[in-house]
Formats: C-alpha cells, structure tokens, sequence
C-alpha cells in the first residue's frame, strides 16, 4: 500500500494515526528489511509511537523518537537522527505527526528534504471524532494541515472506529464520507483499516480499495 519510500501519516487528533503507522510498518518489513517510524508527534504526550518502543525494537523497527529519558515529557522535542533516515534510500520511513495543523507544523521543518525526495502525506480519518464528522470538517482540517506543512494531502485512509464498539455501518459511513471528500478534493481513497474481529464482514463488501484488518497496539491504562 506505501507507494514511496518515506510516507506520512497525519489527521485530526485521534484519528490513530500512529495505529496505522505501526501496523504499515510491520506490512513494509515483508518486502523492505530496513523500516524506521519517525515519532513526530510534539503535541500529544498520549498514544505516541515511543510508548511502544520495546514492541518495535523487537520487531526489528527502528525507532526515530527523543532519547529515552525525555520520552514521556510534551516537550517539542525532535530527534535529529530523522535526518539520517531521510536520506538514506535503504530505508522505508514512516512518519507519525500530531494530530491537526499545530501537531503537523513539526514536519514543515523538513519541507525541503520532502519537496526534493517526493513523499506520500495520507490523512488518517476517523469519521466519529468531533470536527471531522461531515465534509466541510474535513476539508477544512486537510487545508490548514497543509498549509501548515506546506504540502499537498496525496490521499486518504479511512479509520471510521470506535474502538471495541466498531460496526461495519462505521467502516461504511467513513468511505461515503471519504468519497465525498474526493468529489471537492481530487484527493483519493487509497485503503481503509478496520478492527480484525469485522475484517471478515467488511471483506466482502464490494469496494474500490484495499482493505485491511488491523490489531490495537497502543493501550490506555484502563485496557490492562
């Protein structure tokens, strides 16, 4: 499903962006035996990919995130390792921003290395988070991201859930509303992502996109 060999993963807050970019990971290490996450998210202290770190590292994932001792700090801190797994082509980067227009501002630092190298930037959307509900929503989240980046969206991955409670009626309403955004946008649907436990219901459905069954990786306290 990654098209080039550095994507981005950006969207509203709680969209699971960083579900999707370890699951997209570990989907790369079957053809690619380099894969890297750059943790870029400098808003939210919560459901950030260096909470998983052991898991990734067992994995064979490198992980590109602040050192250990600063990790659950909300500090605006970036590792400057990135730019070393930027540039070198052996390696699939995948990146997880922070959600919105202030969590994707991180990534416009780099703006000159993603123009020359040519990237893929996916906006995760979850339909049942507030703002992003209706196509104005996400019209206007896509745009202010973008502005912010100073880059265009190149497509969309669909993550309508609510977690446990998930139904396929959510994984529907989230590809009409995707396919809405396509009419004002140009921008495609390029996958949706749905919980393992309706993989099997969903598959069946008669869709123009590849879709994938997915496992929780990031936990609350409460899951335990």
């Amino acid at each position: 499903m990654l098209n080039r060999r550095i994507t981005i993963f950006t969207g509203h807050f709680g969209s699971g962006k960083t579900e999707l970019a370890i699951h997209f990971a570990l989907e790369a290490l079957k053809s690619n035996p380099k894969v890297a996450i750059a943790d870029l998210d400098v808003i939210n202290p919560y459901f950030r990919t260096r909470d998983v770190a052991d898991f990734l590292s067992k994995n064979g994932i490198d992980l590109i995130a602040p050192p250990k001792k600063w990790a659950s700090s909300d500090l605006p801190i970036v590792s400057g390792d990135i730019y070393r797994y930027i540039h070198d082509e052996e390696y699939v980067l995948i990146v997880d921003s922070g959600g919105d227009k202030d969590g994707a501002t991180a990534l416009s630092q780099y703006y000159h290395e993603w123009k020359a190298l040519g990237v893929d930037m996916l906006f995760v959307l979850n339909a049942n988070r507030p703002n992003v509900s209706t196509t104005e929503g996400v019209v206007n989240a896509m745009k202010r991201i973008e502005e912010a980046v100073r880059m265009k969206v190149t497509g969309m991955i669909n993550n309508t859930n609510v977690s446990s409670e998930s139904t396929v009626e959510d994984f529907k309403r989230g590809i009409d509303l995707c396919h809405e955004v396509t009419g004002i946008t140009g921008i495609p649907l390029v996958a949706s992502t749905v919980m393992e436990d309706l993989y099997s219901e969903v598959k069946e459905l008669d869709v123009d996109h590849p879709v994938f069954g997915i496992q929780r990786f990031m936990r609350t306290p409460w899951d335990y």
